[in-house]
């Protein structure tokens, strides 16, 4: 049985995916600062801090063990939009470690295995990934990078068979937005579900071998957004 592991796979995107994988009769090890609330057979919780350098590091540790690791999928992530004068220093640091240094970072642990099982490097960025925002240059700025990592990944591992991919979702109903002052409309048509991502990402595994899909962006067919209310 091949191995996936799965950053952010307590909630969101990364549960979604996580999910998906083990229907597909993956083994997923699903790391996030909470245990995902997954009972399966074969997922196994790693709780690790991956805004944290020296978190991170020790999670690298413990998983260049495993010869079975077909898929890297980078989801973890977290949102602030603010003006960039207001931002703390901590947050910018968090974020660029969670966003762009992490994945780098576990990449480059990983990236041996991945080349031998000819496997597959699923980057989950964002629409901001592909414009430019207001109160989103952080934010913007980090997905950004991490898209053009694995463009230039993608160019450097085609002899090996590695598949780098990148899949840009607008936004999507899901946990990111509890602690933002905005959120999506309620309308079905104007938001993803974790699953359309999940869907996406079956799609590019099952593909004939030798044909990569380097970059996907799933938006939603209406716009829709809501300033939440304060109490």
């Amino acid at each position: 049985m091949k191995t996936a592991i799965v950053t952010g796979a307590s909630s969101g995107i990364g549960n979604a995916i996580a999910l998906r994988l083990l229907a597909l009769n993956y083994r997923v090890v699903g790391i996030s600062r909470r245990d995902a609330a997954i009972e399966h057979p074969h997922f196994s919780a790693l709780r690790c801090d991956l805004s944290s350098n020296r978190d991170t590091l020790a999670l690298i540790q413990t998983l260049q063990q495993d010869d079975t690791l077909a898929i890297l999928v980078n989801a973890a992530g977290f949102g602030v939009f603010e003006p960039h004068e207001e931002l703390r220093a901590a947050t910018i640091d968090a974020m660029v470690h969670l966003h762009l240094t992490t994945p780098m970072l576990l990449t480059n642990a990983l990236l041996r295995t991945l080349k031998k099982n000819a496997g597959h490097i699923i980057n989950i960025t964002s629409i901001e990934a592909t414009r430019s925002s207001k109160f989103s240059a952080l934010y913007s700025a980090t997905k950004s990078g991490l898209r053009a990592f694995g463009a230039a990944l993608f160019e450097e591992l085609r002899k090996s068979d590695v598949s780098v991919v990148t899949i840009n979702p607008d936004m999507t109903d899901t946990p990111f937005f509890d602690t933002l002052n905005f959120d999506t409309v309620s309308q079905a048509n104007t938001r993803l579900q974790s699953n359309d991502i999940a869907d996406a990402l079956e799609q590019i595994l099952t593909m004939r071998h030798g044909v990569v899909v380097t970059e996907m962006t799933l938006r939603s067919q209406r716009f829709g957004i809501r300033k939440k209310t304060r109490k």
